[in-house]
């Protein structure tokens, strides 16, 4: 990513909590940090001082000089350690607030439009985007405070410092001409050649940390793959195939981190050798000073201390450099999934026809044409109009397109030309033919899309239970099971029709809806839907000639391409 376009993208990625609505508690949290920052220089600047006094006294055997120069140093000592605590602590309720800000936006985001759908059909190179908002923005606050205060604090020791340093440094001449402070141009010298060095080495860094977090989010969702269907891979005795594709992934994974050591051990071999030259290196210089009697020993300590300081804040780049690489990767892979859920939410909006409400109590579809991302057509311009309290059955070959009909009616699918026009104010339910089913307590699952479930009566929810042949769960309303797992096919489907009488919708869409039940039970279930919810229309696709009863219109699914269409069945 060009480092302008970088700047601009990081900018939209940290600007937007700081001009928000909870801005006042982050700005009160940052100025305390900052604050505390600041202190914790002045005690830097403090200790320097010290350093001096309290090395003095043993050239000068001043034994009184000595405890009070201990004493002076506890008091120091206390009030860095005070500083220091507390910088954590507010900078970690910082983290806390910004970061909690961060994922409500995020997940908001992903969730509105159904971005997280339409991501799947549109953007398929946005990997893991679970990782990148439970494990990235995490990472993104903590980096992006550690870096920003640790600059901060570089910068104000720099400043104060390097005056120091400049008095007690004194002039080198060379060759006749004389260098005054040349203890701050070394140091100057010699952090920018090291900066340089260090970026040569570590810059593989950066797309290495990237694809790092990547390799290791695809083989955390294929082990979460394996606990989700595991039944199914049991089924099939697939778990030499499950191996070998663990295997794989997590070879991605240490391949990727051996490179990362690799690159890693060479930058520290550049780091360390420069941290402890850096060391030596005042004393080496300061040193025929002292031996010749023009500096006492304190301030040989002093200069060395202020040396330090100096050459370490100029070479915040170089200690801070693979924190950089891991934040310069975070930065990449949120921006890089903001930018994807914008697209998803544009591309959506370009691909999806004419979709309103009209004041019909009837459904309405003209010239509606359904197509697949490869640009295959699946329904070629179709009108027709399904009428309310008028039971219709689609059906059609598998793969045809009857459930993407269903999508678009939903609104979900991107894929289609043409106008849809809904009931007014009617409420669309859809049950695909695998009921999704959320973790948590059995009644919220059955209660679900339900936001507040408390409002249903759990009296309403046993009866439900009850009714669709399920009453052996109707006191287990509060356990919290994956039910995904715990209910078979047919008695989450059943759980589907639960749903569907308890929401009391309009219109009723039903995807297979009975396909892994026994034609009693299908028999059963729908008897209950025309008796419980006389007024909701039911729309279902599914293959059982046994369905047709149930319905008193039928469309057959013709064709294929360009020439596919809808055509009504004459009751048989």
């Amino acid at each position: 990513m060009p480092e302008k376009r970088f700047f601009s993208t990081l900018w939209q990625l940290t600007r937007p909590y700081w001009v928000s609505e909870k801005r006042a508690t982050g700005l009160i949290l940052l100025a305390t940090v900052v604050g505390l920052a600041l202190m914790n220089v002045w005690t830097e600047v403090q200790f320097n001082t010290w350093n001096r006094e309290f090395y003095n006294t043993f050239e000068t055997r001043d034994q009184a000089e000595f405890y009070r120069q201990m004493g002076k140093f506890t008091l120091l000592a206390v009030i860095y350690i005070f500083l220091g605590v507390y910088r954590v602590y507010f900078q970690q309720m910082l983290i806390i607030e910004w970061r909690t800000w961060l994922t409500d936006k995020y997940l908001a985001d992903w969730l509105s439009n159904r971005a997280y759908y339409r991501l799947q059909l549109i953007d398929r190179g946005t990997d893991n985007p679970d990782q990148r908002i439970a494990e990235d923005l995490r990472l993104f606050v903590e980096y992006t405070l550690s870096l920003s205060l640790g600059l901060l604090s570089a910068v104000v020791t720099l400043i104060s410092f390097v005056a120091i340093l400049w008095a007690l440094s004194g002039a080198l001449e060379i060759a006749g001409f004389e260098i005054p402070g040349y203890m701050v141009w070394i140091a100057l010298i010699y952090a920018i050649v090291g900066t340089w060095v260090t970026h040569l080495i570590g810059k593989p860094l950066i797309p290495l940390n990237f694809n790092q977090q990547r390799f290791e989010a695809d083989f955390r969702f294929s082990l979460v793959r394996l606990r989700e269907n595991s039944e199914g891979v049991a089924l099939y005795r697939g778990e030499p195939g499950e191996l070998a594709n663990f295997k794989t992934r997590f070879a991605n994974v240490i391949g990727n981190y051996w490179d990362l050591m690799k690159k890693t051990k060479q930058l520290n071999w550049f780091t360390v050798f420069y941290a402890q030259v850096a060391i030596l290196f005042p004393f080496i210089v300061a040193g025929p000073r002292f031996f010749s009697g023009k500096v006492p020993l304190g301030e040989i300590f002093q200069i060395a201390s202020a040396f330090g300081q100096v050459q370490s804040a100029l070479s915040w780049f170089i200690n801070a450099y693979t924190l950089f690489a891991n934040w310069k990767a975070t930065v990449e892979r949120l921006t890089g999934f903001a930018e994807a859920l914008e697209r998803a939410r544009v591309e959506g909006k370009q691909l999806d026809g004419e979709r309103e409400e009209a004041s019909s109590t009837n459904l309405m579809v003209q010239e509606l044409a359904l197509g697949l991302p490869t640009g295959e057509t699946l329904l070629a311009p179709t009108t027709l109009e399904l009428k309310k309290n008028e039971p219709v059955l689609i059906r059609g070959p598998s793969g045809a397109g009857k459930s993407t009909l269903f999508r678009a009616l939903a609104g979900i699918w991107p894929y289609w030309r043409g106008k849809i026009a809904l009931p007014k104010g009617a409420k669309l339910l859809f049950l695909p033919q695998k009921p999704y089913l959320p973790l948590g307590s059995l009644k919220h699952a059955v209660c679900y899309p339900a936001a507040d479930e408390d409002r249903i009566n759990d009296a309403e929810v046993r009866e439900a239970l009850t009714a669709v042949g399920l009453a052996k769960f109707s006191n287990d309303l509060a356990r919290e099971e994956n039910w995904a797992q715990t209910l078979s096919g047919g008695e989450q489907q059943r759980l589907a029709f639960a749903r569907a009488l308890l929401n009391k919708p309009d219109w009723l869409f039903l995807d297979e809806g009975t396909a892994s039940l026994p034609e009693d039970a299908q028999r059963e279930l729908y008897e209950l839907l025309r008796t419980r919810l006389p007024q909701t229309t039911v729309v279902s696709i599914g293959h059982r000639a046994s369905l047709a009863e149930f319905h008193a219109r039928r469309l057959e699914w013709k064709g294929g391409g360009e020439t596919s269409r809808l055509a009504a069945v004459p009751a048989a």
